[in-house]
């Protein structure tokens, strides 16, 4: 009856399929009967519109053809368990979300879900039920591991010191279509990609669908090399949910790398597939298939690029790290030491992929960039893509914290755009994006510094040494900064900046050096002339700084909703002087007059909808101190900013 029902089942396929025996009565009548499945015997709480945390776009999911193959192959890997623990694991509520099974001889067994771990039987774990639960595997290989034949799960031993197994983890695994769909602008481009992440994150999953996507999808030649059977299963016969695309099983993970050359000269891929590049000699041969032209897609351990970076075994991925020297003029020029870090050669991967979780991934389109940015001290440019609950892929969003250094092209076309607007004296309004209104108390108390001429790193060096660097945030769009940091020697030669300082009413802070001293000095100057004190959170003044962010929000949504729409009149809470003070100055960015109402402790702004009227000696002095840039001088003999508008610590 076994062999029966072992050869009666057809092969779980993720196609239109539909299997009429689907599930298994908790009930078994035997223990030794692993495929005794019986129909209309639906699990509870299975209809649900994600797999192990992926989001699944159909909407009628619950009775796919994927589901229902998925059901067929976990009563495969619960088959191996004994009675009492499949009927215990059947009942849970979370079945299709379950992650692996551990059973340890002489401890209860153990199945784990995201909610939690959960007991499978009060009677620990016995010798027969280990032998019972190997007899149904294959083969253990020299990993210690093995598997269900045309099954994604994956059986992992431990033994003693004789060799006898004494311990299983029975991991879950699954073939969920469309959980590379974030991925596929990329994947369809041929660029080749190398996904990062931590273990149980699913970077196998997902790289198990970018096989699946071009092989199928776009009819590339696929070959995958298959270290431990985790991306098309155990068996001769590969799984189904890696499309048409071919795997080569390697016999010892010792050998990857040469059976990573041999797929390449022996069977004309267009597409490499690799999972877990782990040493050196399989980066190395990674990189003797990229210079070939083929399309590489691979997956190796950790959190971001920084990793590779500091990975001696696997910094040839991103193409190496070396250390130059650099003469008196360049690094005078670049404003750095003479001895810096740069990459060797042109990356492996011409994009990286960083996994945050199973909805959410961070994209460097450009790896080499991304390297260059990090080895200079700068952050990349990173673009995060999330899907939602319902399965579909959110607008990405392009983060850009500070890009490369440009001298001679800093001021771009938003100055243009910005400076008609800075004309009316409204340009702080109109910096607010719909977005910068969504943002979290935190985010709107960060200062923005455009930083220029001297390198990002030393200037975080110097914000980290003062306590300053939770309170501000390097930027790369001079239009959003708060303050401007530069080199006095480059800041002079460049009059496009000055005038984008002007336009944009930043204050100016120098430093006459590059050396730390000399940029600590002009951090201080900053932190002593910004009116709440550059201090990170927690400190002291804390509730006096979000009274006031309080305050001038109250002013700013009064200003937007009724003041300028509705031309109505709105007095504001009473406050103390000090912060009145505060936003009156906003009122004026705005060009409205305000007035002071009430006596003592209950004096307050109103707000009227009146045009503000500035003298006109002012204005044109203003106009004729603009085109002047001969005499520039950003500080004075403090390092204070002069004739500067601005309000600290808010949101541009």
């Amino acid at each position: 009856m076994f062999c029966y029902s072992l050869f009666h089942h057809s092969p779980p396929l993720i196609t239109k399929w539909k299997p009429q025996l689907l599930f298994f009565k908790p009930n078994f009548k035997s223990q030794f009967s692993p495929l005794n499945f019986y129909p209309n015997q639906n699990f509870p709480h299975f209809f649900t519109k994600t797999i192990s945390g992926y989001p699944i776009k159909s909407p009628a999911f619950s009775s796919s053809s994927l589901e229902d193959e998925f059901d067929v192959e976990l009563g495969r890997l619960l088959s191996l368990l004994p009675e009492e623990m499949r009927r215990r694991i059947s009942e849970h509520e979370e079945l299709r979300e379950l992650i692996e099974v551990v059973m340890d001889i002489g401890r209860k067994p153990l199945a784990r879900f995201p909610s939690g771990d959960f007991v499978l039987s009060d009677c620990p774990i016995t010798v027969q039920d280990i032998e019972h639960a190997t007899s149904q595997v294959g083969d253990f290989a020299i990993d210690n591991r093995a598997g269900i034949s045309r099954t994604l799960h994956r059986i992992s031993a431990i033994r003693n010191r004789k060799g006898t197994i004494i311990g299983l983890t029975c991991r879950v695994g699954r073939a969920i279509s469309g959980s590379a769909d974030l991925l596929r602008d990329l994947v369809q481009d041929g660029a080749s990609l190398l996904l990062i992440g931590p273990p149980g994150v699913g970077k196998t999953t997902i790289i198990r669908d970018i096989a699946r996507m071009l092989a199928n999808d776009y009819r590339k030649r696929v070959m995958i090399v298959d270290t431990s059977n985790e991306i098309g299963g155990d068996g001769d016969i590969p799984h189904a949910g890696i499309g048409c695309a071919r795997r080569m099983q390697v016999p010892d993970s010792d050998m990857q790398h040469k059976v990573l050359i041999e797929a390449v000269e022996n069977h004309m891929p267009q597409v490499i597939v690799i999972d877990e590049i782990g040493t050196k000699l399989e980066a190395m041969a990674a990189c003797t298939i990229a210079q070939r032209g083929i399309q590489l897609v691979a997956t190796a351990h950790g959190v971001t690029i920084e990793n590779l970076i500091m990975n001696p075994s696997l910094e040839i991925l991103i193409g190496g790290i070396q250390s130059v020297t650099l003469g008196d003029e360049e690094a005078n020029r670049r404003g750095v030491q003479k001895t810096v870090l740069e990459r060797k050669g042109p990356s492996t991967f011409s994009c990286g992929v960083e996994i945050v979780s199973k909805t959410e991934l961070r994209v460097h389109r450009c790896l080499e960039a991304t390297v260059d940015a990090v080895l200079a001290g700068r952050f990349p440019r990173i673009e995060i893509r999330k899907m939602n609950s319902q399965g579909l892929e959110e607008s990405s969003q392009t983060l850009t914290d500070i890009s490369s250094d440009k001298e001679d092209l800093v001021v771009t076309g938003d100055l243009s755009e910005t400076s008609d607007e800075n004309s009316i004296g409204n340009h702080f309004p109109s910096d607010l994006s719909s977005n910068m209104a969504d943002d979290s108390m935190e985010d709107r108390d960060l200062l923005r510094m455009y930083v220029y001429g001297i390198q990002e790193a030393s200037v975080i060096q110097g914000l980290k040494k003062l306590k300053m660097d939770a309170a501000v945030q390097l930027t790369d769009n001079i239009s959003e900064a708060g303050v401007l940091f530069a080199l006095l020697s480059k800041l002079r030669k460049n009059s496009g900046i000055q005038v984008a300082a002007k336009s944009h009413k930043i204050p100016v802070y120098v430093a006459k050096t590059s050396s730390s001293m000399q940029i600590i000095k002009a951090l201080e100057a900053l932190k002593d002339d910004y009116p709440y004190g550059l201090k990170n959170p927690g400190s002291e003044n804390d509730m006096n700084i979000l009274e006031k962010v309080d305050a001038l929000e109250e002013a700013r949504i009064a200003i937007e909703q009724l003041v300028i729409p509705k031309e109505e009149p709105v007095e504001l809470l009473p406050r103390p002087p000090q912060i009145i003070s505060l936003q009156t100055e906003l009122i004026e960015k705005y060009q409205l007059q305000s007035e002071k109402v009430g006596k003592g402790s209950d004096v307050r702004l109103r707000i009227l909808p009146f045009k503000l009227v500035k003298d006109e000696d002012k204005s044109s002095g203003e106009d004729a101190n603009a085109n002047d840039f001969e005499n520039f001088e950003p500080y004075g003999a403090n390092g204070s900013p002069h004739g500067v508008d601005r309000l600290p610590l808010l949101p541009d």
